[in-house]
Formats: structure tokens, sequence, C-alpha cells
């Protein structure tokens, strides 16, 4: 574990695919860029949080002024109505995820995914020669998770990943489909809820099952909805005791020395739940103004997204379309093996998706 958090394997090597890109034109210059790839949302933090994060700057001289790190997990409980025992704070949600690969699975327990969904657990695990099953999402599933075939793939799993709304298909999965997987899986297993966007929908979190459970661990992050990804902070839910299983090595330190000036405006976004919604809002109409824009087109979008992306089915190689769009300075998003394809696009402002819309016209002009 100390190797892979640490030197023993970089960033890129897990997820190459999140570098930036820079498109340039035929003759060297570069375009002004839209980038709807990475579903970062497309203004920055709520403005009071923006305010109270640059306020604690001035504090920054100090470890942890006026005890944030306790007051920050105390508002989350307040919140989330969790207890506080039951909640850490990382450097984003990456660190925990990458974690909970490498303590709750092993050469005989590996680790169940769908696919497509976050490559970074599976790829933690070919790293650690850890086994990994990938379920395919299918139509018949309207693209979402299903526990059973999760189980189904793997009975003695270590650990069982389940994305809700998945990325990069947006579909939710369904508290009774969680719940009957942690009533059914191996005792001694453990499942990963990431709810990375979960801000982005009004389905009920999995926070909910986990006053009764030992063997749920749920993720979340405040770098989608809130803005706030270049800050980096995210949190982990679990039972004290499954916490205890990350911490080995640098745990400790991951967890405690916490930038204070996102911690503040973690801590205000969490209290702004009519601007949350907005944000939710505002994303959705947008969405949907896209998707039917693409549907008048032709072009097939995969049901049921309730997150900031869709999943576009070019009926020609992703890849291709990709570069078509880079061309006139737009950047949208990858592509899984499992669907050659498919574009994962990410839902940027209006009028973002509005360039995104023309360039679609222009690209497949009839």
């Amino acid at each position: 574990m100390a190797g892979l958090l640490g030197t023993g394997v970089s960033f890129s090597q897990l997820f190459p695919t999140a570098q930036a890109r820079t498109p340039t034109g035929e003759a060297g210059q570069t375009h002004a860029t839209t980038y709807i790839d990475k579903n970062e949302y497309w203004t920055g933090p709520l403005p009071q949080a923006a305010q109270a994060a640059q306020k604690e700057i001035l504090s920054g001289n100090r470890y942890d002024p006026a005890h944030l790190h306790e007051d920050f997990l105390q508002t989350v409980a307040s919140v989330e109505h969790v207890p506080v025992d039951r909640i850490l704070v990382w450097q984003g949600s990456m660190d925990p995820l990458i974690r909970s690969v490498a303590a709750f699975t092993s050469p005989e327990r590996g680790l169940v995914t769908v696919d497509p969904t976050f490559e970074v657990p599976w790829k933690v695990a070919k790293y650690l020669n850890i086994p990994v099953h990938r379920v395919p999402l299918t139509a018949a599933e309207n693209y979402a998770t299903s526990t059973r075939a999760l189980l189904k793939a793997n009975p003695k799993a270590g650990l069982y990943y389940v994305c809700s709304p998945n990325n990069p298909t947006g579909t939710s999965t369904p508290l009774d489909e969680i719940r009957w997987l942690l009533d059914n899986k191996p005792a001694d297993a453990v499942v990963l809820v990431d709810e990375a966007y979960i801000h982005f929908t009004s389905n009920p979190s999995a926070l909910s099952l986990l006053r009764e459970r030992r063997d749920l661990l749920i993720l979340r992050t405040f770098s989608k909805l809130f803005g706030m990804a270049g800050l980096r902070v995210g949190l982990s839910f679990a039972h004290p005791d499954l916490h205890q299983r990350m911490m080995r090595y640098d745990g400790e330190a991951a967890t405690r020395l916490i930038n204070v000036s996102a911690l503040a405006g973690a801590k205000e976004s969490l209290l702004l739940p009519d601007q949350i919604r907005k944000r939710r809002d505002d994303m959705t109409a947008v969405r949907e103004a896209v998707e039917q824009h693409l549907t008048k087109r032709g072009i097939p979008v995969l049901p049921g997204s309730q997150a900031n992306m869709i999943m576009v089915d070019w009926k020609r190689p992703a890849a291709e379309v990709a570069e078509a769009f880079e061309k006139n300075g737009v950047i949208i998003g990858r592509n899984w093996p499992i669907w050659p394809n498919v574009s994962r696009i990410t839902i940027g402002s209006a009028e973002e998706m509005q360039l995104f819309n023309r360039q679609v016209d222009r690209i497949f002009r009839t």
C-alpha cells in the first residue's frame, strides 16, 4: 500500500486519460478551448464557499485553526445524519478509493465492478495482481448496475464496487439493490458505494444503510457539483473498524493534514441546500436540452443519466469523433474499450453545450 500510494505507481499509470490535452490548429495556433471531458462543474465553488476558503487563508500559518478539522466533521455529521465516528475527510476521494482495493482484496478475494465504470479500482487491482471481474452493463438492465450480476460474477470476492450514479453512464443503483448485495454477499466482503455524483440526483443515498452495517463503505467528493475539483476534499463513511483497515502506513497523516482553506469551503458548501438544488436543476435542464438535440439528429444517447454526463453512441469510432471536435477547440470525454463508438460527454454551461450542439451539426451534417 505504501508503494501504491507513494512512488511505486504514478497517478498517470492508474489513470492516464485524466491528463489534459491542449488542441492546436494546423499552423500550431492554439484554439480557444471548451472542456467538457472530465465531469467538472462549469463554474467554481459556490460563492459563499469561495469566500470562506479565501478568509481561511489568513489563518494558514496554523495546522488546524479554530479546530476547523473537527468542526468540518461535525458539520458533515449534522447535515448527513451520520455519527461523527463514521466519517473521515481526505484530499479528494481518490486516496480512499485506492486504499479500499489494497485493504479489502487479495489474490484469493478479488474485486468486482461493472463495465464501463470508473477504471481506477480495476487498475489498482491489476497493479496488485488482484483478480477483477467486470460485469457488462446492458440495455436489458437500462444500463444500471445489477448487484445480483455482481455477486454471480464472483460469489467470493473481497470488494464489490458500485458507482452510483455511475461514471460514465450516469445511471443510479436503487437502494434495494445495494441492500440485497449487502445481505447476500460473503459476510466478510465489503461493498463500496462511490457517490461522487450523488448531489446531481434526488435519489436517496446509501448513507441510510450505514448505521446498521459494518461492511459498507461510502465515498463522496466535493470535486463535482461543488466545483472544488482542484481543492481536493473528499469523504468516506464507514464503521470505525472498516476505516481502521484503510489506515495502514500513512492513513493518519492522509486524513488529518487537509488544506484548511479547502476544508472551510467544503464546510460552507454543505450549508447551502438551496444553491445545491439550483445547481442540480440548472445542470439537468442543460442535459435534457442536449439530449433532445442529439435525438433530433438521430444520434443515440444512452438513457437514464442522472448525473452531469451522458453517453453518446456515434455509430463510428469515438476516437475519430473526439478528434473532429478537438480541431474546433471542443474537448469531449473519452470512450471505454467495451464501447468503442460511445463517448462520455460532460454537461457544461448552456453556452458551452450550445457550442457542442453546433459542432455536432457540423460534424454530422446531412
